[in-house]
């Protein structure tokens, strides 16, 4: 029978209770209380600006690497199926790959409220960190499945080398009187490479780009790029698949823990020092970033497996595991779904008693219901899989 890993529910689960839960009310209750000390912490719940990493940068890099990590539990019959060179097994473990990326990408579309605004002004393609997780996970699926570990290695050290020449190297020059360039080196927001790409793949179908008078225009804070960032996504998804290989694997338990903090660190070390050439930016999914978000993921992984796996400290943590196990459902239902009128029809009247805490107690509200919605799934055994 095939033990699950649960440190790695645990783990998920801790990282959308952050995203969909203490996020949220902390945010609130920053904004009711409007207290110097606590503004100064709230640095720790939101993203840079640009350079630099905080520890809010982590949560879809994590999310991220997880999807990858689970690769070699769910896949690993099918890898072996495929060894043997079958058409039909071949078709199967394909098939569930692409469903899977599919499902991840409409879900993605629809968090992003361009399927249910039924507006087809607001068909954006490519906007959504479930769709950048749907491309890892096919980059990682497809080469556990037909590729070996040195080659797979090999392919990750390839994809950062080859996002960084891209960037470093490439420049692109437009307008014919006054030249904008872009590339050659540039990590600014406004003119890198991969700003440009995906001006120019994406076009109309940018996030937030809008048609004025037969042009395209497109915000000027708006500064996420997605096309040739797909490269180190693959990368994170490659990462967390190294990861779940490791826990799997039948080496000493001592030894996995090695692993995890030993790969970590030095991912670290080496996104730092390549950081002093390439800048750690998320936003754009740098090389450097990429490796750094890794080594802290393993670190991660390697704390909650010391204490659930290694020590069986399973004491206390359901309430992970109730966010963990159906992570997707609670990402959506936190995105397209606003509890929020039945909070206020719950309290109806207390407004006018609570003044700015009232939001506090109605973001509290919102984040109860999702919890009691997942809380039950969880105990009737109900999980939302793409």
């Amino acid at each position: 029978m095939k033990k699950r890993l649960e440190s790695l529910d645990v783990l998920r689960g801790a990282d959308l209770f952050f995203l969909v839960a203490l996020g949220p009310i902390i945010n609130a209750l920053a904004s009711a209380a409007n207290s110097e000390w606590l503004n100064r912490g709230m640095w720790i719940f939101r993203h840079v600006e640009w350079e630099g990493f905080a520890p809010w940068d982590i949560i879809m890099p994590l999310f991220m690497f997880m999807a990858g990590a689970t690769i070699p539990f769910a896949l690993a019959r099918y890898r072996k199926d495929c060894d043997t060179a079958t058409a039909d097994n071949k078709g199967k473990a394909l098939w569930r790959i692409a469903k899977r990326v599919v499902l991840l990408w409409i879900f993605g579309m629809m968090c992003q409220g361009n399927l249910l605004a039924l507006d087809p002004n607001r068909i954006y393609l490519y906007t959504n960190t479930l769709q950048a997780i749907a491309v890892a996970y096919a980059i990682a699926a497809l080469m556990f499945l037909f590729t070996r570990l040195r080659t797979q290695i090999i392919t990750a050290v390839l994809l950062l080398l080859a996002y960084w020449a891209a960037m470093e190297w490439v420049e692109v020059a437009i307008g014919n009187v006054s030249l904008e360039k872009f590339g050659g080196g540039d990590y600014s927001p406004e003119h890198n490479l991969a700003e440009w790409i995906d001006r120019e793949v994406l076009g109309r179908f940018r996030d937030h780009a809008v048609v004025e008078n037969g042009e395209i225009i497109w915000k000027s804070w708006y500064h996420y790029t997605w096309i040739l960032s797909s490269l180190t996504f693959g990368v994170t998804g490659l990462c967390g698949m190294f990861a779940g290989r490791i826990a799997k694997s039948t080496m000493d338990e001592k030894k996995k823990l090695y692993w995890f903090f030993g790969a970590g660190i030095a991912m670290v070390i080496i996104a730092k020092i390549w950081g002093i050439w390439m800048p750690i930016i998320k936003t754009i999914w740098t090389s450097s970033m990429a490796l750094f978000a890794a080594g802290i993921s393993f670190i991660l992984l390697g704390i909650c497996y010391y204490f659930i796996d290694y020590k069986g400290y399973r004491k206390g943590v359901t309430w992970l595991k109730v966010y963990g196990m159906n992570s997707i459902a609670a990402y959506m239902l936190t995105s397209i779904i606003n509890f929020n009128g039945i909070a206020h029809s719950l309290f109806f009247g207390l407004e006018q008693y609570m003044g700015a805490y009232y939001n506090v107690l109605i973001t509290l509200s919102q984040v109860g219901i999702i919890y009691l919605i997942l809380w039950a799934m969880y105990r009737k055994g109900i999980f939302l899989k793409a």
